[in-house]
């Protein structure tokens, strides 16, 4: 079964890549980049030719949605790159060219503060999309970059819908009416982003999920039914939010950048300063079939379980990422 993760930002290592192949990962969107400018995006992007190079038998890099069907085709793990902010083009609007060339394919508006381009979730006023972010949502649509609103809030959210001619996506988050995580979105967003052509990867990280480290595989598959009822079943996907093997210095620089001196805790509770404790279902890529069992068991029908896991991202990055110049 093609198995596309919509997001990950794992410690990446030969033993990672070869759990996704046992796991049945076809692609995964890794996150590049969160808080890096243009100089260290380009650094990162380094580091991951040097993975390429290293480790050709497992992973191949995704310059175009074909290229993940050639990594089906060649037992390989796709990757593609998405930002979890929008430093990476600083203020610069010649920059999204540019980093798309270079196969970044998805970059969220912005991660959890205000940026130069909308209003982040954690934000007590919500501004909305600025004069630059408009701007730089019409070249994201034009250069075939996926706009990601995954870490924004509600205003900014609908406004990215209502500007953007391409379909807007969130990829990774839950409904907040299955957990009320500040990065969980309403009923009206997920309602938006199924108009828009969009698509909703479940997240799987606990601090997202009801009870936490304690959610059940047959809660998260009891959120993902209720959530195809309302979005419809072409507009769902996964996007695990899988942080695998990564160190709390790691958890620092998503959460602090270099904006603060003091620890953001995230959700606002400070019991959530650490990793969460894993879920017993799902606790590395070796574990993607147990959430196709649970679907199944569910009552999903077997292409709908293929929608779910894959095919969905493969249609949103076709129609997302080619270039209209």
């Amino acid at each position: 079964m093609l198995t596309i993760d919509g997001l990950q930002y794992s410690n990446w290592s030969r033993e990672i890549f070869e759990q996704m192949r046992a796991g049945g990962v076809t692609a995964v969107h890794a996150t590049l980049v969160y808080h890096e400018n243009t100089r260290e995006t380009l650094t990162r992007f380094g580091e991951w030719n040097r993975r390429f190079e290293q480790h050709s038998d497992l992973i191949m890099p995704v310059y175009e949605p074909a290229d993940i069907q050639r990594a089906h085709a060649s037992n390989r793990i796709g990757v593609f790159f998405g930002a979890q902010n929008c430093s990476p083009i600083e203020d610069d609007i010649d920059m999204i060219a540019v980093m798309r060339r270079m196969g970044l394919m998805i970059m969220q508006l912005t991660y959890n503060n205000q940026s130069l381009l909308a209003t982040g979730c954690y934000e007590a006023q919500d501004n909305g999309i600025t004069r630059f972010g408009r701007q730089a949502i019409a070249e994201m649509n034009r250069t075939g970059m996926i706009i990601d609103m995954s870490h924004s809030s509600e205003k900014s959210t609908l406004e990215a819908i209502k500007l953007s001619t391409r379909p807007v996506i969130i990829s990774h988050a839950n409904p907040s009416t299955f957990h009320a995580a500040k990065r969980n979105k309403s009923d009206k967003v997920l309602k938006a982003i199924a108009e828009s052509g969009g698509l909703l990867g479940f997240s799987v990280y606990p601090f997202h999920l009801k009870d936490g480290p304690d959610c059940t595989l047959e809660s998260f598959c009891d959120m993902v039914a209720d959530t195809a009822n309302l979005m419809g079943i072409e507009h769902i996907g996964l996007g695990t939010d899988l942080c695998q093997g990564q160190p709390q210095t790691v958890l620092d620089w998503m959460r602090n950048g270099r904006w603060s001196k003091e620890m953001d805790f995230g959700e606002g509770n400070k019991g959530n300063a650490g990793w969460p404790r894993p879920l017993t279902w799902f606790q590395d890529n070796r574990d993607f079939p147990a959430i196709i069992e649970g679907l199944r068991k569910k009552g999903f029908n077997e292409t709908d379980v293929q929608k779910i896991m894959g095919l969905n991202w493969l249609k949103q990055l076709e129609e997302g990422t080619t270039p209209a110049i």
